[in-house]
């Protein structure tokens, strides 16, 4: 069974470029050859390119193609040159296009139809934001009409991370090719010691883990954290890569008084050091306007850390409803600084949540999601 992966960036930072790697390198375990097609884009944020990526990735060929943004009033549709003419003349017996709102996928379906080869796409849906004007809103709306009258039309199967996200992208497309299958994590890295030392950073801290962008909440974390007592503040690190926000952060940080207490860590690549600073944080907090899933969240459970998060998007589901981590309203900096104080304390029922994350976590293995996923082909093969 050869699978032809069909993501907007790849070897990249990120939720969906973690999903397709891990989910890609363990089908080529299990000897179903993949190959990734991608943009040769390394920070959308930035619209920043690379030259010098590798041709091979976890057994993985990657293909890489130059970016063309279509532009419609209020919106991009960014499309690969050169992706239709590669994916027609590959011999993938299935083609898997992620993501939602990209030209990728409309050219992926137009082969898969053209070719007559099963297409799943995995939508990683994210709706408008709050924040957005009625315009822009309904322009992102006839966006996902338009997907659903097209490209989802063509699919044999649609892949979400939540129930919220089955109910959402149900709106425009054939609930019965709808399947939920969420994203994991790699327990068997995360059980281990780390080798890495994190002697360089504060003790008891807290922790957000992400991209540094609007829609993360970070201005709400430093209100948050400036409003607890000065007795009670502990330092702030902020691990991921800029996209755009770091400075709006840091202005508030100063305007509030806590700039002494905010670090920025940026993207940290080395992996023992990745998750020994995770382990190392006394609570995990995760303030984001909106979150299909939350990768982090899954990896803050299995290290046994604390978890303060909005209740917005997958989050709810992630943690159980709030058995396994505090959630806090989004835009409440009051209730956010009432979370971080009672996580940091290690109450009874900071301790209770914590418990039930670690033993949450267990059915989220990547290998059990890649089963997932091969079960899956399988069936629109047949």
């Amino acid at each position: 069974m050869k699978i032809a992966q069909v993501t907007f960036r790849f070897d990249a930072p990120g939720g969906v470029e973690t999903c397709v790697r891990e989910v890609g390198r363990r089908c080529v375990a299990h000897g179903d050859p993949v190959r990734i097609y991608t943009s040769d884009l390394y920070d959308e944020g930035r619209w920043e390119r690379r030259t010098d990526w590798a041709p091979v990735v976890d057994g993985m060929p990657v293909e890489r193609f130059r970016l063309r943004r279509y532009p419609v009033p209020g919106v991009s549709i960014p499309s690969m040159i050169g992706l239709i003419d590669a994916l027609a003349s590959s011999d993938a017996d299935v083609i898997h296009a992620h993501s939602h709102r990209y030209g990728h996928v409309l050219q992926s379906a137009l082969v898969a139809r053209e070719r007559q080869v099963p297409f799943v796409v995995s939508t990683h849906y994210h709706p408008a934001g709050a924040s957005e004007n009625a315009l822009r809103r309904g322009l992102l709306r006839v966006q996902d009409v338009g997907f659903g009258a097209s490209a989802y039309r063509v699919a044999r199967a649609l892949v979400v991370e939540t129930e919220l996200e089955a109910r959402l992208v149900g709106k425009f497309v054939p609930t019965d090719r709808i399947h939920i299958i969420p994203p994991g994590i790699d327990l068997s890295l995360w059980g281990k010691a780390s080798a890495r030392s994190v002697d360089d950073l504060p003790s008891g801290y807290f922790l957000f883990v992400g991209r540094i962008a609007p829609n993360k909440g970070l201005p709400l974390l430093v209100d948050a954290l400036a409003r607890l007592p000065p007795s009670e503040r502990r330092p702030l690190l902020l691990m991921g890569s800029d996209w755009g926000e770091r400075a709006t952060v840091e202005a508030r940080a100063r305007e509030r008084g806590v700039a002494d207490l905010v670090r920025f860590l940026g993207h940290v690549d080395d992996a023992d050091r990745y998750r020994a600073i995770v382990r190392g944080a006394s609570v995990f907090v995760l303030p984001s306007q909106w979150e299909a899933f939350g990768l982090v969240l899954l990896e803050s459970m299995a290290a046994g850390v604390p978890i303060v998060a909005t209740a917005v998007g997958g989050v709810p589901e992630v943690l159980d409803g709030g058995r396994a981590g505090c959630l806090v309203p989004y835009g409440d900096a009051e209730r956010l600084a009432d979370g971080l104080r009672e996580a940091f304390a290690g109450s009874e029922d900071t301790r209770r949540r914590t418990v039930a994350a670690s033993e949450r976590v267990r059915a989220y293995d990547w290998d059990l999601v890649a089963d997932r996923h091969r079960a899956l082909y399988r069936s629109v093969l047949d």
